[in-house]
């Protein structure tokens, strides 16, 4: 192999993790974002890959710092860093694969599990005092809020006792008021499938890159073995 194509690999592996760097910044930033707006955690908890943004954080900071170890090691000519960044890259390709697989699954019942939770959210909420259970409170009003919408269903699963938040005019001093006509869940499960086909997107360039820097790191790492380079 000659100088050209050497550096011809080198700067596409370059070019590579940098394009995997932009992707991992991606998934640690949407990871962040959910993190400061996951206002429904106490309200959705049989769903867990619903949340998953520390996963996302962990995993996406973890591929950032391995952008940097396959950067220099092709850049330094460096054997051993050019291994570990093939090792590392496969090891959590294959943890981005996994991810992916458990959202799939989850996502086939995401109706179910909402459902399910939700209902029992708001039976806890209706049939306890309002002093109590102030944080399920809370997050049913902010969520009631945020999408317009009032129960689950309808109006109707609060029984005649629709909370404030449900309330469509103006000013909602006090009872009776018009309420929203169209219940959470369905505008809830359209948030939740938003968030995962993003989340899906950004993994997925995610893989394809890592996959190509992969395939670019060998023969590179083919060439130093050779020529008796890189343990430096």
């Amino acid at each position: 192999m000659d100088r050209m194509r050497v550096d011809f690999l080198k700067s596409l592996i370059g070019l590579l993790n940098f394009l995997c760097w932009v992707c991992a910044a991606f998934v640690v930033g949407f990871g962040e974002f959910q993190m400061m707006n996951s206002r429904f955690a106490s309200l959705v908890t049989g769903f867990w890959p619903i949340y998953p943004a520390n996963t996302l954080v962990v995993t996406g900071t973890i591929a950032c710092c391995v952008c940097y170890v396959g950067v220099f090691g092709a850049m330094k000519e460096n054997r051993c860093m050019l291994i570990m960044f093939f090792l590392l890259l496969f090891t959590l390709m294959l943890v981005e694969l996994a991810m992916g697989i458990v959202f799939l699954v989850y996502h086939m019942n995401i109706d179910s599990y909402l459902e399910s939770d939700l209902m029992g959210s708001l039976e806890a909420v209706r049939h306890t005092p309002p002093e109590t259970n102030q944080t399920l409170r809370k997050d049913f009003d902010d969520l009631q809020y945020l999408f317009k919408c009032c129960g689950v269903r309808s109006e109707a699963d609060w029984e005649g006792n629709a909370p404030a938040s449900c309330c469509s005019q103006d000013e909602c001093d006090s009872p009776p008021y018009d309420t929203w006509s169209e219940g959470c869940l369905p505008k809830l499960r359209n948030w939740f499938s938003h968030n995962f086909r993003s989340t899906g997107a950004g993994v997925v360039a995610l893989v394809i890159i890592q996959l190509a820097s992969m395939c670019f790191t060998v023969p590179l790492f083919c060439h130093f073995s050779r020529n008796r380079l890189g343990y430096q």
